[in-house]
């Protein structure tokens, strides 16, 4: 399934350079395991393989490209001992452990709006090796400190993604996983993210020499399908417009070396899951697997739901589990909207005595209101209210709506109005 033409690999030496990566990455942790799963397994009717990468030493598979473009500049230049890059996630923790490892000094931008348990985290893992300067309020901003800083202060400046070094990294995630596969077990298909592209293109070309039976699918969350829109287009696009919900993954513009060797693979080997139905995914690994997903890491795992996977060998990359906690409630939110048991509308009440009493009369016994808000009052004769409810099944709305059209009531759905909803809620 999904035999493609690979393109050649650089200098005949990738292979060569991975398996070379692969082995310094083990003076720096052991591989991540590859798990057979027998919830997803038994849900879908195959051989769900997940491929841990959430339990890398930073709990994410940047580690691996930091890493190992970190090893090769120092073996071309010993005397580099400043390294600078510009990330708020997986990226600059990554690189601030590879700092603390190889003895070099990191400095690390990120934007003043990063949370502060993605600063903690990272100054934890790079210790007294690392500097973290907040610059600028959106990314931009912060790269161009970055390689401002780089230029003035003859730094070396690791990209996350956009690099052969980088890619030969990530690669090494595909070599484990062929190794880590009972003798004899050929992955029918391998499910992984995109995100800027380094991890896909590294995997890709590891499997495609070694196992090239294996089929590929990548997924991106829907607000930021970077490669999607590429490959339809034929050519690199910047997204005018990214859901950042998915941080880490959702990229407005995947690398140019990444897309350079991707441009082979279709349009439709790439799903984009919407960010609710994800948080679903991560709730239901959660409650059932104990796994912390962050929302990058769990969109293979949901990109399942869309896949024929009966009696296939599946491999899925669970890219990293970076969680912060204080998105709890918000990824609640999210699952309960996905899964229709949670609307908000704005209804119209008169203003007279009695009118909320019969409104709420309307109201089923798993009705429940967690959000009631007057939007509007000054009217003479009505007024808006913002209304939030929760039930257990979402065929409860339909019967509640059906009892405020007999009522008369004028009321309008905002659940899926993004626009309305950022504004209000």
């Amino acid at each position: 399934m999904d035999k493609i033409e690979t393109p050649p690999l650089p200098n005949g030496s990738f292979l060569a350079g991975t398996r070379a990566a692969e082995a310094a990455l083990r003076d720096i942790f052991e591989p991540t395991p590859l798990q057979r799963n027998d919830y997803l397994s038994t849900k879908y009717g195959a051989e769900i393989w997940l491929k841990r990468e959430d339990l890398s030493p930073v709990r994410s598979y940047k580690i691996r490209g930091a890493s190992n473009a970190m090893r090769k500049a120092l073996a071309r230049d010993p005397g580099q001992r400043r390294f600078v890059c510009a990330s708020a996630g997986n990226h600059a923790q990554g690189m601030a452990y590879a700092c603390r490892h190889f003895g070099t000094e990191g400095v690390i931008f990120m934007p003043v709006t990063t949370p502060g348990q993605k600063i903690d985290k990272t100054r934890h893992f790079g210790g007294a090796a690392v500097e973290i300067r907040l610059v600028g309020d959106y990314f931009d901003e912060t790269l161009a400190a970055a390689q401002a800083f780089c230029a003035e202060a003859g730094a070396l400046f690791l990209p996350p993604f956009d690099s052969e070094d980088v890619i030969e990294g990530q690669a090494t995630c595909a070599l484990e996983i062929l190794e880590q596969l009972p003798a004899g077990t050929v992955a029918d298909l391998l499910v992984m993210p995109v995100g800027g592209g380094g991890l896909a293109t590294g995997m890709t070309q590891v499997f495609a020499e070694l196992s090239p039976a294996t089929g590929f699918r990548f997924v991106e969350p829907l607000g930021g399908a970077s490669l999607k829109r590429a490959l339809e287009a034929g050519h690199l696009v910047t997204l005018s417009h990214v859901d950042n919900f998915v941080d880490g993954a959702a990229v407005a513009r995947i690398g140019d070396l990444n897309f350079a060797r991707l441009r082979i693979f279709d349009p439709s080997q790439v799903l984009t899951p919407p960010e609710d139905r994800l948080c679903g995914t991560m709730m239901e690994m959660l409650n059932i697997e104990g796994m912390v997903l962050e929302p990058a890491g769990a969109l293979s795992v949901d990109a399942l739901r869309d896949l024929p996977l009966a009696g296939r060998v599946v491999v899925a990359v669970v890219s990293g589990g970076n969680f912060d906690f204080e998105r709890l409630p918000d990824v609640k939110e999210r699952t309960l909207r996905w899964e229709g048991r949670k609307k908000y509308f704005i209804l119209r009440l008169p203003q007279r005595p009695g009118a909320l009493r019969e409104f709420l009369s309307l109201l089923g016994p798993n009705d429940d209101i967690t959000r009631f808000e007057y939007l509007k009052k000054s009217a003479r004769n009505f007024g808006s209210v913002l209304i939030g409810i929760e039930t257990r099944d979402r065929g409860d709305f339909d019967a509640l709506y059906a009892r405020m059209d007999a009522a008369g009531l004028t009321y309008l759905d905002i659940t899926d109005d993004a626009v309305i909803t950022n504004l209000i809620i």
